[in-house]
């Protein structure tokens, strides 16, 4: 019967440090900036299928416009452009 126990037991720790690694592995690609480059040229906004604003924090000093596009690529778009900032607006405002 305490061979059973133990072996319950190691199952429920070996599981717990698994999932905790994987949390903290999510953690650590959340924890920083995800756009490296971004784009700045006009696209229409019939081929943006989704937009998504993540502000400046500590996970990343920039803020961030990540546009998914219908084809499903996403594409980083610069903030500081006239045509994203509209876009950003209309979001902001809903």
């Amino acid at each position: 019967m305490n061979s059973k126990l133990v072996a319950v037991l190691a199952l429920l720790l070996i599981s717990a440090a698994v999932s905790q690694g994987m949390t903290l592995a999510r953690m650590a690609t959340e924890l920083r900036c995800q756009c490296i480059a971004t784009h700045s040229r006009f696209i229409p906004p019939k081929s943006i299928q989704d937009v998504k604003l993540t502000q400046s924090g500590p996970h990343c000093k920039n803020v961030e416009v990540i546009a998914t596009l219908k084809d499903g690529k996403e594409v980083c778009l610069e903030p500081t452009a006239p045509w994203v900032q509209l876009i950003i607006k209309a979001i902001l405002s809903k």
